[in-house]
């Protein structure tokens, strides 16, 4: 019989499939799934046989009714001895799968999440299987056995006096890919039938276990998220209708005060104490707090992650699994990797984010009413774009202009640029190999208005139209007075646009379309006359900022309702072939994605990512190079003690060579020629 069924990205999931088919060929009454990155010590392996009479206590006789047909247990994750991610991962695996899983068994109310719980075999095999494997819905496999079990009101508790190891990712591109391939299976989860009559019938206790353990969880970090954006968009608008700070404070509003304490902070407590209990407070006091600053960052950035899986999960409407490979720790994770993997989730987010607070900040300065300082905005655009290189290993000097160069050159290539190119470009950025800028943005640009649900795109096209609607009926006049210099400045561009299509596609003529646009200034006094400096040129910068802001979301909008219509011009004709209807479709899609500035609006951010970079990675350089102090936070005290120009241990003894009194087997360490070494020079002392 086959492995997988279906075909693309419709196959039956993989590893759901693996169970299912072992499951036919296990003997016993229990069974339990591990995967490769799951182990245990011998002596836990002796407690099985005694674990495992919590199914059938040994004064219960009827084996048709065992008190439980799923049992967790807790779970040691060996990769947070690899360095700051891998600790990351193990306190966040601790938290939910020990102390979460304790507290829900013990009100009744825990929900199987995933192996390597043992599970009833018998039971399993004749109800669906120990996970579910249909296609695109089915990508978190091993939650669906656990609405199984709730729905048919059976037990699956856990029990502390098992612990089995466990392997996370270790690096931080490893760990992204981790969490969006669980934040995408979410949204599949959502779609569900299972969830839909599990959310039916669930009471208030079950609910704190649903909450975790199904997509609330994740819906709850997109909304965080989006709240983000709305709050900075409303101070502007408070800003705009002249409320500052003062005037808030005396309508009695409480946005008239900062946010300061976040409720990630808060999530610290329930921590602490457990690990207080289980520890000791100085253990407790070291590993919270010394990891405040690493989790802060790092959570940040992840929570951004499984925000924007979410959002491209429910445009896309397909859940795809991302292979994470777990690589070492001390893997080097170039710019240029970095960049093709965050671009559209945290770099743009962060730049229109960061954009959205200079305005803020502007309009707050030429009202003179002050500023509220937003301190956890800044820190969240921040930690979006320095976060990956933060967390990248061994900043060295000639590493930084080795990125530098292959960076640059990922901008500036023209790979991918010209028509014949388009199925290549299109295959390259689903595999995730792009190889220059143009083909990063070209081949998301393909992807999205070729191959996702037209309804969809009209339903995202109106809800931005709603937003420009409401943008034209609040803005000021004098914020719109700006628009026709943009409009004149776009016509030019397009001219030049035009010859680098013509010229074969001439860098020269996009560089000159970069550079008419620094003609604003000097023309806006022939384009609106005086009104630009009126009462000077410094008092209206903020109007001119927003205006610009204001026509390129607008710019987006006519893009959008363009390609729209030729979609909908292709599905109503049905005299073309469907070959010759995509090809036209993607030659269209390449023209706006330049005539429409997508592809030179992807340049400057992108140099804007590599200045950041840039400035990151020089002043991690200084540090490791005075103390090797980011190395030490990143991996461990052992490579921090290799020297720049030096190779690991090179030079230098290990801690166990360095320790005399070492655990009496140097024969199993030493190799024989020094153990023959240091026998003559026992000799010769005797």
């Amino acid at each position: 019989f086959q492995l997988r069924l279906g075909q693309g990205d419709y196959k039956t999931q993989g590893k759901a499939c693996n169970q299912l088919n072992g499951l036919r060929f296990a003997t016993g009454h229990y069974v339990q799934a591990l995967d490769c990155n799951m182990g245990t010590f011998i002596g836990e392996g002796f407690k099985v046989p005694y674990v495992l009479r919590m199914f059938m206590p040994l004064d219960k006789d009827d084996r048709t009714a065992p008190k439980c047909r799923y049992l967790g247990f807790r779970e040691y994750i060996y990769t947070g001895r690899e360095g700051t991610v891998g600790q990351c991962h193990a306190a966040a695996e601790w938290t939910f799968g020990t102390i979460n899983q304790r507290f829900l068994s013990g009100m009744g109310t825990r929900m199987h999440y995933g192996h390597p719980d043992f599970l009833d075999g018998f039971w399993a095999r004749n109800r669906g299987g120990m996970s579910k494997s249909s296609p695109v819905v089915n990508l978190s496999e091993d939650i669906f056995a656990g609405y199984n079990v709730r729905m048919r009101e059976e037990a699956s508790p856990h029990i502390d006096a098992l612990e089995f190891e466990k392997g996370r990712e270790a690096t931080f591109n490893a760990a992204s890919n981790f969490f969006s391939k669980i934040s995408g299976g979410s949204i599949s989860v959502i779609r569900s039938r299972d969830n839909h009559l599990l959310c039916e019938k669930l009471g208030l206790l079950h609910s704190l276990s649903f909450y975790f353990a199904s997509v609330s969880f994740y819906v709850s970090n997109l909304l965080v998220d989006v709240s983000i954006y709305l709050y900075v968009f409303l101070f502007i608008l408070f800003n705009l209708a002249g409320l500052g700070p003062g005037e808030l404070s005396a309508l009695g509003s409480t946005f008239s005060t900062e946010w300061v304490v976040a409720m990630g902070l808060v999530t610290l407590i329930p921590q602490l104490c457990e690990m207080v209990l289980e520890f000791g407070a100085v253990h407790a006091a070291k590993e919270v707090l010394g990891g405040l600053f690493s989790a802060t960052f790092f959570f940040i950035f992840q929570n951004k992650n499984i925000a924007s899986s979410m959002k491209e999960g429910a445009r896309t409407g397909i859940a795809r699994y991302f292979f994470t490979g777990r690589p070492p720790a001390n893997q080097h994770q170039t710019w240029r990797d970095i960049y093709s993997t965050y671009w559209k989730s945290h770099y743009q987010p962060a730049l229109i984010l960061a954009n959205a607070y200079v305005i803020y900040s502007l309009l707050a300065v030429q009202n003179g009413g002050g500023k509220l300082p937003m301190v956890l905005v800044v820190l969240s655009f921040t930690a979006w774009i320095i976060t990956p290189i933060i967390f990248s290993p061994f900043p060295r000097w000639n590493l930084i202009m080795q990125d530098l160069r292959e960076f640059n050159g990922f901008i500036t290539g023209g790979a991918g640029s010209s028509e014949a190119d388009i199925p290549e470009v299109v295959s390259r950025g689903k595999k995730g190999t792009v190889r220059s800028l143009y083909e990063c943005g070209l081949a998301d640009e393909l992807c999205v208005w070729s191959e996702q649900h037209l309804f969809m795109l009209v339903l995202c096209f109106l809800a931005k139209a709603s937003l420009g609607f409401y943008l034209l009926t609040v803005l000021p006049a004098g914020i719109l007075d700006f628009m026709p210099i943009f409009l004149v400045l776009l016509s030019f561009s397009w001219v030049v646009v035009l010859g680098y299509f013509s010229a074969g596609l001439n860098n020269v003529f996009l560089v000159l379309s970069f550079l008419i646009w620094a003609t604003a200034v000097p023309l806006a006094h022939r384009v609106i006359g005086g009104r630009f400096a009126s009462p000077n040129a410094s008092t209206r910068m903020p109007e001119y900022v927003i205006s610009l802001s204001v026509f390129i979301f607008f710019l987006g909008l006519v893009k959008e309702l363009l390609l729209i219509t030729c979609r909908v011009i292709f599905a109503l004709c049905p005299c073309l072939p469907e070959k010759v209807k995509a090809k036209r479709l993607h030659e269209i899609i390449r023209m706006c994605f330049v005539y429409f500035f997508v592809h030179q609006l992807h340049i400057v951010e992108a140099y804007l990512v590599l200045f950041a970079n840039l400035a990151i990675s020089s002043l991690m350089a200084v540090i490791d190079r005075v103390s090797n102090l980011h190395t030490l936070f990143l991996l461990n005290s052992e490579l921090a003690r290799t020297r720049h120009g030096e190779r690991y241990m090179e030079k230098a003894a290990t801690f166990f060579e360095l320790d005399t009194y070492g655990l009496g087997s140097s024969d199993m360490w030493w190799s024989d020629s020094e153990s023959e070494a240091s026998a003559g020079h026992a000799s010769t002392a005797v």
